[in-house]
Parts: structure tokens; C-alpha cells; sequence
């Protein structure tokens, strides 16, 4: 009997049905996106990979399954929206397969939905891939007056309680499924996503007209200067790569770095 196929287009938010299938998904193929699918117990799982990027923590994710027994694969970022599992299924081309998926004919030039055909009969996972830190983390804004600057590895860990503060995001800027609900579900003072290379029609830049609309200042990071699906490295060496027009307002520009842009909203927002 094959497993069979699952879409979602956010790994932060697997159902049951997930449990045991091959799941093909919007989400970044990083260390922490893999995580969050090994935990749902999937079968395989195919990923976007994000342009790969700094270190290619794109793909991290897909390499560190093969520790666990999970076959997995990513599309190429440029052949498919990232954050919309039906793209990817329809239009990804596989631009890369770890060891275990490689075995079952999965390879770089295939159809998404080719390989995921493939994958329906891999084994099961022999275990779960365990996380290697903790995924929030708080950074110094700079002065005792400014509002809290929390790193977030992933979108999928933010809390009701971090309204009203500057997120640095780890996940990458686009829209699960193209919905504009998805953007962000609190009210932050600012938030700052990695940009995923752009990728299919800059769906990696896609929440940041959404949040302008919603007064929320926020900007992606370029995937060359820091590691998807890690906050810390979005902290050390991230480069913003675009800006919303409420970030703008604020001075944020192309170029500026990580923590110079998310201090100044800190600050921005305990002077407001």
C-alpha cells in the first residue's frame, strides 16, 4: 500500500492527514521547517529551497533528515512560489534530493509531482530530527526604553504576548497559500523575514504590502548575508534587501543592516 500525498503550504500547520504521507510543502527546506515536519511523523517531504543561501541553509533541512531515514527533496526557488504547496506541486522543478529520496529515482531536473510520486513508497523515519536550540531568543535593543526585540527562528513561534514588539523572523516574507491573513497574526511594532531569494514572482517579498496596509513596518533580508530559519544569523549579518513604506518612514533602507534597522524601530516605537 503507498502513502499518500499531502500539500500544505506552511509546515507550522500540519493536520493528522500529514502523519505517514509525503507531504509537499511552501515552507523553506531549513533545519528548523524540517523539524516541524519530522515532528508531524510524514513519510517524505519535498520543500522550497529557498535560492539555498547563506551556508545553504535552504536545503540544511533536507540533509539533516537523512540523520532521521526521511527521503526529501526541494523545488528551486525560481520554478515555484514559496509558501503556496499547490505551486509547488504543480510548477517546482527538484533542484535538490538527499541521499534517502535519491534512492527512490528522485532527482535534480524532475517534475514536483513526479517525485513526490516516487517518494509514496519510502520507508517510514526510523526517529524524529531533533531541534538543536531554542528557537526564540531576545535581543539587546539598545536602550532600557525601547520596545523588546525578539528573534524567532520560525513564524510558527510567535505568541499572542509579542505584540508590540520587533520580530526578527527566520521564515521566509511570503504569504501562505497568497493569503493576506497569513502576514502576520499579532500587531508588532515591526517585523523583519528573510527574503527566500525572491524566488517565483517575488513571492519571498509578499507580506510586506500586506503589513504596510496594517501599519506594520517591516523588510525582507537578503538570503546571501544570513541563514534562513535562524534569527541569530539574521541578527549577526543580515542586510535588508527590501523595505515596506511604513519601514521607509521609519529609515529603514536597502542595505542597512539586521540589528541597526530593528533598534531603530525599537526605538521608534517607545518615542510613539
Amino acid at each position: 500500500m503507498t502513502a499518500s500525498i499531502v500539500i500544505a503550504d506552511s509546515v507550522t500547520a500540519l493536520g493528522a492527514d500529514a502523519r505517514g504521507a509525503v507531504l509537499v510543502t511552501g515552507s523553506h527546506g531549513g533545519r528548523i521547517a524540517a523539524q516541524y515536519a519530522s515532528s508531524a511523523g510524514v513519510r517524505a517531504a519535498i520543500f522550497n529551497d529557498a535560492g539555498r543561501g547563506c551556508d545553504d541553509a535552504g536545503i540544511a533541512g533536507v540533509r539533516a533528515l537523512d540523520e532521521v531515514g526521511m527521503a526529501a527533496a526541494a523545488v528551486a526557488h525560481a520554478s515555484a512560489r514559496i509558501a503556496v504547496a499547490a505551486d509547488t506541486l504543480a510548477r517546482g522543478i527538484i533542484a535538490f534530493a538527499n541521499d534517502g529520496a535519491s534512492r527512490h529515482g528522485v532527482t535534480p531536473g524532475m517534475r514536483c509531482r513526479e517525485a513526490a510520486e516516487r517518494l509514496r513508497t519510502a520507508p517510514l523515519p526510523k526517529a524524529v530530527l531533533a531541534a538543536t536550540r531554542e528557537a526564540r531568543h531576545e535581543f539587546d535593543p539598545g536602550s532600557i526604553d525601547a520596545a523588546p526585540i525578539l528573534g524567532l527562528d520560525s513564524i510558527g513561534g510567535v505568541r499572542a504576548g509579542d505584540a508590540g514588539a520587533v520580530l526578527v523572523i527566520g521564515s521566509h516574507g511570503g504569504l501562505h497559500g497568497g493569503d493576506p491573513a497569513s502576514a502576520l497574526p499579532i500587531d508588532a511594532a515591526g517585523a523583519l523575514f528573510h527574503d527566500a531569494g525572491g524566488g517565483r514572482e517575488g513571492a519571498g517579498y509578499s507580506r510586506l504590502p500586506v503589513l504596510d496596509t496594517r501599519g506594520i513596518a517591516a523588510a525582507t533580508v537578503g538570503h546571501a548575508s544570513a541563514r534562513i530559519g535562524d534569527a541569530r544569523s539574521m541578527w549577526a549579518s543580515g542586510v535588508l534587501s527590501r523595505v515596506n513604506a511604513v519601514a521607509a518612514a521609519h529609515g529603514l533602507t536597502v542595505g542597512m543592516r539586521v540589528d541597526e534597522a530593528a533598534r531603530r524601530l525599537a526605538r521608534g516605537k517607545a518615542s510613539g
